[in-house]
């Protein structure tokens, strides 16, 4: 269980507060206005945004001062983050070593997790040689080889079509329900809740709302969702 507690995050003349409980197995939607800070939420649960007060536990151990490498979680940027000068492998293989010198083990894992997302016959191409819906994969892969219990994805299938970005959602769902991580993911597209989420995460008006059930609040959203969704 991820426990955030009276947080307080600020950046320059914005701040986000939140209080929110996240638990293992959900899979959480983060909608709201663009601007409201909803990537900058992700950001302080990964500990790339400092918390101006308040703490994030984790099991109940205070992580907030925990370097990103140090937490329990692994994020998805909206670019992929992929290496340009590193194949498929070395780039997924990042996500177990920085260095690159990894076990045979290791290296089987990696292989493993390009396995998963349709990528083994491609291991050794560079990102600009695949299409988007590929490096979306490859940067999944190396997300699925961290194997950490809570994987936040920032907006990262926002650039592909609907039909691509819903065989995305399918796999990201398939293969968090096979670890048992929570995921917790930033979208715009009401049509991803209904798809992937269990709880929504509303963000608006400098404040990160409980998660509710997501049916239940997109079909009967208040004013201030029902003003966003339009």
């Amino acid at each position: 269980m991820l426990r955030v507690e009276q947080a307080k995050i600020a950046l320059g003349d914005f701040s986000l507060a939140a209080d929110l409980v996240l638990e293992q197995g959900q899979r959480y939607a983060v909608i709201g206005p663009s601007g409201a800070g909803k990537s900058t939420l992700l950001g302080a649960l990964c500990g790339f945004v400092p918390l101006q007060s308040g703490q994030i536990l984790w099991q109940g151990r205070d992580i907030s001062q925990d370097d990103p490498g140090q937490r329990p979680m692994t994020m998805l940027f909206q670019d992929n983050n992929l290496f340009p000068h590193l194949t498929v492998q070395q780039n997924v293989g990042l996500g177990l070593r920085p260095d690159l010198r990894l076990s045979g083990a290791e290296q089987a894992k990696v292989l493993d997790a390009l396995r998963r997302v349709g990528l083994a016959d491609h291991s050794a191409k560079r990102p600009a040689a695949l299409s988007g819906g590929q490096q979306s994969r490859a940067a999944l892969a190396r997300v699925l080889v961290q194997a950490r219990p809570l994987v936040l994805l920032d907006e990262p299938f926002a650039a592909l079509g609907p039909a691509l970005r819903n065989e995305m959602l399918d796999l990201v769902a398939e293969l968090v329900a096979e670890t048992g991580a929570a995921l917790i993911m930033v979208t715009h597209a009401p049509e991803d809740v209904r798809r992937i989420a269990d709880q929504v995460v509303f963000v608006a008006e400098g404040r990160a709302e409980a998660p509710q059930p997501a049916a239940a609040l997109m079909d009967n959203p208040p004013p201030a969702l029902r003003a966003y969704l339009g």
